[in-house]
């Protein structure tokens, strides 16, 4: 059963992040920006899950595997990144290939630790 729960989960987290994609190219980012905005939000909810998980234990591993394993891990998208990051090396826009990387994993980073310190300091 966990395996179902996280392959619907993850089918919804895919859809999210094709939505986002769509939403970001609409607006004319270019693809590699919707990427790392969806690496960045989908930190930043890891981390309020993290949080709300460490304070409200008795929430079932259902939920759990449904929200990170299978929600999340559907949305981040670090293999698209790491695609794109290459390609946009091999582009000779190195300098951007550089920004993209840095940015990306730094702000999920810092996403993921804020939202996770707030959710311990201050609870829901």
């Amino acid at each position: 059963m966990a395996y179902f729960i996280v392959f619907v989960g993850a089918g919804f987290g895919g859809a999210l992040r094709h939505f986002m994609n769509m939403f970001v190219s609409h607006w004319g980012g270019a693809s590699h920006a919707g990427t790392a905005i969806v690496n960045v939000s989908g930190s930043f909810a890891m981390g309020l899950l993290a949080g709300t998980f460490a304070l409200r234990g008795h929430l079932p591993q259902e939920v759990r595997l449904f929200l990170s394993t299978g929600l999340l891990g559907g949305y981040t998208t670090f293999s698209t990144f790491s695609l794109d990051a290459v390609l946009l090396y091999e582009r000779g826009q190195r300098i951007v290939a550089l920004a993209y990387v840095a940015i990306s994993v730094g702000l999920s980073i810092v996403a993921l630790a804020l939202t996770l310190v707030r959710a311990v300091v201050r609870p829901l």
